[in-house]
């Protein structure tokens, strides 16, 4: 007889691994006893060697499917103990807190089956859950996982739920947020069935998620789309759906099994869908405004399963749009009184419930590829996040890029990212920002020594490190994107960094975005980058592709004019302005080419969303077309001109903007590939929002790869400024 300490680290709280570890220690006569602590999930074990051995190898192969074991640790102790049960320990909150916090779960079927069941008490109600679904990091307050600390500690359970919670051999043994109609969290209406006539009725619902406010209309009439968008502030940007069932969503989506899988997943996140050319039979044109995809979420909530509870009659809404509930550019709501002041003049009605929200939670957005999930958006489902690395330096905070921003902490070799923060556009957003700077840390007690920034000096996130009062440290923005890539790919050896995207603060003062670097360790080298242009009033470029083909033109002679929306005195300002510099930074950004081809080829003149115009050039090339243009090199420069003549004769020619748009593609797929030949390096990172484009990203990945090159990419962080603030955490450890 034999006893041993197992110590078990990652998401293992909160998932049922420890009904799990009793259930099976009894089966096998185990002796001992498991707890969870602020470190993770602690065993003692007593049996024979080769029964402990046994036990050992079953916890990790048999563990709960929404548990993800990160390590487990055992050994033997001395002393064998007088014991014959196995039980479950009160909850330690003492030490370092190493454990991972789980995401919000999507309701599960055995739930939904509750919830569908006309004799279970809890029939109909909205806050069913069990140790397989239901709120985690939305309502947790303090590691470990407990529900005292979590925003459930004032619902004091009854005595049916606390025989459940009480009971191993329950499905709801220790869900933290087990409830019932009679004692748990309530909604603030009498009937779901009038907030379901309401959305038959063309009304705008302002719903209290798990993360957050949303607001939902029928997706099917035009004159609710548009009014949403007209009271919401979106004039072009594409809404999201919430869909009742999948087989709806096959109705009008193309669905490959992988994209069912994400669709249905425990995470739920919205998924890019393609449309079919039927889908206008079921849902309004204003949702996706000429984009050939749309987003798409199941219901993961029983509230949200509750607005769909009566859709087998034939004028129930099948498919609602479902966005996040704020004006642009601002966070969510999470609070009820704050939703009724700022979503007032949006909703025409509200859903709130008396369940608070710890922190806010925004609705995750991915894609599948040929090379996996790419995330855009990371938050609800998949947030927090960690990854372990090959770094073990100090406590450090990263602050992120100032658009689609998130904060990381690292500490030793783990980087934890924060769920999607947003664009720092104003003080509501600045504030959520610092919210989230203090709650992260506090939640893993984490003491930061050290605060990691962008390099550009107006970023609001920069700005505040400099007044933290800990040593700041700097990363190059692009660099940043690199090491992103590094830190969850343990890159050991140098790699050839192509990062492409808008704009970043370059080490010379100009605009970054179409950059080719050497990276090893904490250092980068800037091998090489686009030919630089102009870009007649800096910032406003991005909203104004116009702009950047002026900038593009203006590099060489040419008699080539396009349509615009401005006058000819007007383009003669901003001809003047190029030629005497003024307000007319240089950028090297591919983000900023794109737009500049598609003004050249007047798709897009006005970007009212980040990326607008480079969506439509991308949506509209003929994949089928092979043909690239020429690209020329001036040592390690990638020029312009000469690309910029070949689409100008195309378009003098009357070739259609499909085969030019493929064209160009293609082009920036071959002078990744010439880049990497020229550096004669094996390695390649790939990383920025211009990856976001679905044909560049693949065909590069594919054609550098069939040069027998090494691809890496973001696979957990986004490879938009999303996953900046991981690289900025990763390379700041290198070199402390």
């Amino acid at each position: 007889m034999i006893r041993y300490h197992i110590h078990i680290t990652g998401a293992v709280q909160g998932v049922g691994f420890r009904p799990f570890v009793y259930n099976l220690a009894n089966s096998l006569s185990v002796a001992g006893n498991v707890s969870n602590t602020s470190q993770g999930v602690f065993i003692e074990a007593q049996q024979t060697s080769n029964i402990i051995e046994l036990f050992i190898e079953k916890l990790q192969t048999d563990a709960p499917n929404i548990s993800q074991i990160e390590s487990v640790i055992s050994h033997k102790i001395q002393e064998v103990e007088n014991e014959s049960d196995f039980i479950i320990i009160e909850s330690d909150s003492y030490g370092e807190k190493t454990v991972t916090v789980l995401p919000d779960l999507a309701t599960c079927p055995d739930c939904l089956e509750d919830i569908y069941d006309s004799k279970n008490r809890r029939y109909l109600y909205p806050f069913t859950n069990c140790t397989n679904c239901g709120p985690r990091f939305s309502i947790i307050n303090e590691i470990p996982y407990d529900r005292k600390y979590t925003e459930m500690h004032s619902f004091e359970m009854c005595e049916d739920c606390e025989k459940e919670y009480t009971n191993p051999n329950d499905r709801r043994f220790h869900a933290q947020p087990n409830a019932c109609p009679k004692c748990g969290p309530q909604i603030s209406v009498d009937s779901i069935a009038n907030i379901q006539q309401d959305l038959k009725d063309g009304k705008i619902l302002a719903l209290k998620g798990l993360g957050g406010y949303q607001l939902l209309c029928d997706a099917s009439s035009d004159d609710v789309v548009q009014l949403l968008r007209h009271r919401k502030r979106r004039e072009k940007k594409p809404f999201a759906i919430m869909v009742d069932s999948i087989e709806t969503v096959k109705e009008f989506c193309i669905v490959s099994e992988d994209e069912l899988q994400l669709l249905q997943s425990y995470s739920a996140p919205i998924v890019l869908l393609k449309l079919k050319n039927n889908f206008l039979k079921l849902i309004s044109s204003k949702i996706s405004n000429n984009n050939p995809n749309i987003g798409v979420m199941l219901p993961y909530t029983p509230l949200h399963h509750l607005l769909y509870a009566s859709t087998q009659t034939e004028n129930s809404l099948k498919i609602l749009v479902c966005t996040s509930g704020n004006y642009h550019d601002e966070p969510i709501s999470v609070k009820n009184d704050d939703a009724k002041s700022k979503l007032n003049e949006i909703a025409d009605v509200f859903l709130h419930h008396n369940r608070p929200i710890a922190r806010q939670v925004d609705d995750s957005v991915v894609r599948n590829t040929q090379f996996g999930i790419q995330y855009f958006r990371r938050a609800r489902g998949y947030s927090p996040f960690s990854i372990k690395t090959n770094t073990d330096g100090p406590a450090i905070l990263s602050v992120g890029a100032h658009l689609k921003n998130t904060i990381s902490i690292s500490h030793g070799n783990r980087i934890i990212c924060s769920q999607h923060i947003g664009d720092l556009a104003n003080s509501e957003s600045y504030q959520a920002f610092l919210n989230i700077i203090d709650d992260l840390p506090r939640l893993y007690d984490i003491k930061p020594e050290v605060v990691v920034c962008d390099k550009h000096p107006d970023y609001l996130s920069s700005k505040f490190t400099h007044s933290f009062g800990l040593p700041v440290i700097e990363v190059q923005h692009h660099h940043a994107h690199i090491g992103s890539v590094m830190a969850e790919n343990n890159c050991s050896e140098p790699v050839f960094g192509i990062a492409w995207d808008g704009t970043g603060f370059g080490d010379d003062n100009t605009i970054w975005g179409g950059e080719f670097l050497v990276c090893e360790n904490e250092h980068f080298e800037r091998w090489g980058h686009l030919q630089t242009f102009p870009l007649p009033g800096g910032d406003l470029t991005a909203k104004e592709p116009q702009r950047s083909a002026l900038g593009l033109l203006s590099l060489f002679e040419t008699n080539f004019t396009f349509n615009t929306i401005w006058s000819k005195n007007e383009i003669q300002v901003f001809q003047n302005m190029i030629q005497n510099r003024i307000n007319s930074p240089l950028t090297s950004s591919i983000g900023r080419l794109f737009d500049g081809i598609a003004s050249l080829l007047g798709l897009s003149h006005l970007n009212s969303f980040e990326g607008q115009s480079a969506m439509e050039l991308e949506f509209i090339a003929d994949l089928k077309e092979e043909k690239f243009y020429e690209v020329t090199w001036n040592e390690n420069i990638l020029c312009i001109e000469s690309l910029l003549t070949q689409i100008i004769n195309d378009i003098k020619s009357d070739v259609g903007k499909d085969k030019i748009s493929a064209k160009f593609h293609n082009s920036l797929v071959k002078s990744m590939v010439d880049a990497v030949k020229i550096s004669k390096m094996k390695q390649v990172a790939i990383s920025g929002g211009v990856f976001q484009n679905k044909i560049l990203f693949e065909r590069s990945i594919t054609a550098l790869e069939s040069e027998g090159i090494k691809v890496f990419r973001n696979i957990q962080s986004p490879t938009n400024d999303g996953g900046i603030s991981i690289g900025q955490a990763y390379i700041a450890s290198l070199g402390l």
